[in-house]
């Protein structure tokens, strides 16, 4: 990078602000506990402060924004204990939901995970004091200037991976300009999904020979994990009814997702729907809008079971997608019926996928648009435009080979990007003192 006299002037004023910001974030973290958004007792983590002294040896850190990004980071910190049995990890995330979720997916020993400090000098100098890492790994790109800068200033070598970026995003990067180019030039390397990408990182200043197009890693995240007791109960309450799931669907789909159930059942009147919203805090409205046109509704996060004559289940809970999928014969991947121009991007289709269910999507799928036309090409997803495109596709899949067809489909998919991981870590493992 730069020396600092010659940052942007935005980098600078940001630099600046972090050394004086303390008191905002203290603020902002006292609102967000009212609200259950902040964990109370590992607060102080985002400061700096941890109750484990570092571990001997190396330290690998490994950044991850929230559930879905940390997760698919497991494998690839497997890989790193694996291959060096006398390192350490750490993982930092910035989200309560990533703490439930990890928890319950769990992280193989010598690996810890904390709360990412705040983007303040007294915090990042904490952190970086604390556990001293021989290398900083940062999964898409999760934007915090005073970090990556005193991370780079101390010496540590930088990896991005996993990157991508859309043509939307990648709008809103470039009016940071110089901001953007000086973060950017920061990283050692950068390993970014697909060849769009590597021309709008380009673009936005980092250096082109330290960009590789290398695919999705999230297509190499394990399976999803799941309770096997409770999933055994689950099988035996939905026995042989007709099932598929709605997963990580946003308020605006809700009404879709209820509507196109109750064209399902007029064909299957048995059928279930399981509905796991993106944000579980919006359970409440979601069965509101189910009761309104369904009689047996249920609602997890109530301590509700799913019965016989359950018509929709809303599995309004943190950290157990593998069970819905495990489940669901067939899946429906929200967050991609943008109907209303709601900037919807789409969610990882291979979590549905490596899970045995079969995918459906909506068309705005622009954060993982590689993966959604690789499987296109395979027939191992289709596309559906609203509820009623929803709910034929749903029972079109009740057969039980045109479902094989696509689940064969997409296992080529990912068998033809599991070299991502290996690609990855080896970009990790050359920057390691």
């Amino acid at each position: 990078m730069a020396q600092p006299e010659q940052v942007s002037p935005l980098l600078s004023a940001y630099l600046a602000f972090s050394k004086v910001s303390d008191p905002v974030w203290t603020w902002v973290h006292k609102r967000r506990l009212t609200k259950g958004k902040e964990i109370a007792g590992r607060l102080r983590e985002k400061y700096g402060v941890y109750p484990e002294a570092r571990p001997s040896g190396r330290v690998l850190w490994f950044h991850a924004l929230s559930v879905g990004e940390s997760l698919a980071l497991v494998p690839l910190i497997e890989k790193t204990i694996a291959e060096m049995p006398d390192a350490h990890v750490v993982l930092t995330t910035s989200t309560a939901t990533s703490v439930a979720a990890l928890d319950k997916a769990g992280l193989p020993k010598r690996a810890h995970h904390v709360l990412l400090p705040i983007d303040t000098a007294r915090a990042v100098a904490r952190f970086l004091d604390h556990w001293k890492p021989n290398v900083a790994v940062f999964a898409e790109l999760d934007f915090w200037p005073r970090l990556m800068v005193d991370t780079h200033r101390r010496g540590v070598p930088m990896v991005l991976i996993n990157a991508r970026l859309p043509a939307q995003n990648f709008e809103r990067r470039r009016k940071l300009g110089g901001m953007m180019r000086d973060v950017l030039g920061l990283f050692d390397a950068l390993l970014v999904q697909d060849a769009a990408s590597k021309e709008r990182f380009a673009s936005l200043g980092a250096p082109i020979e330290r960009i590789s197009a290398v695919g999705a890693l999230k297509s190499a995240a394990r399976p999803l994990p799941c309770d096997a007791g409770e999933l055994a109960v689950l099988q035996a309450s939905v026995g042989a009814r007709p099932v598929w799931l709605a997963a990580a669907t946003i308020a605006q789909e809700h009404a879709l997702m209820v509507a196109a159930h109750a064209r399902v059942c007029e064909g299957l009147p048995d059928a279930l729907m399981i509905v796991a919203p993106r944000h579980v805090a919006d359970g409440e409205a979601l069965e509101a809008k189910a009761r309104a046109q369904f009689e047996h509704v249920a609602r997890r996060s109530s301590g509700e079971g799913m019965g016989v004559k359950t018509q929709v289940y809303i599995a309004d809970t943190i950290g157990e997608m593998g069970l819905w999928y495990r489940l669901s014969p067939v899946s429906f991947v929200g967050h991609s019926l943008d109907s209303d121009g709601d900037g919807l991007e789409g969610k990882n289709p291979f979590e549905a996928a490596a899970l045995g269910s079969a995918i459906l999507h909506g068309p705005a799928v622009s954060y993982f648009a590689e993966s959604y036309e690789a499987l296109a090409r395979e027939e191992a997803a289709r596309e559906v435009v609203g509820a009623a495109s929803l709910a034929d596709a749903v029972l079109a899949l009740q057969d039980d080979d045109s479902r094989a067809r696509m689940l064969e489909g997409a296992m080529r998919v990912i068998d033809a990007q599991s070299a991502v991981l290996t690609e990855t870590w080896e970009a990790i493992a050359a920057r390691i003192s």
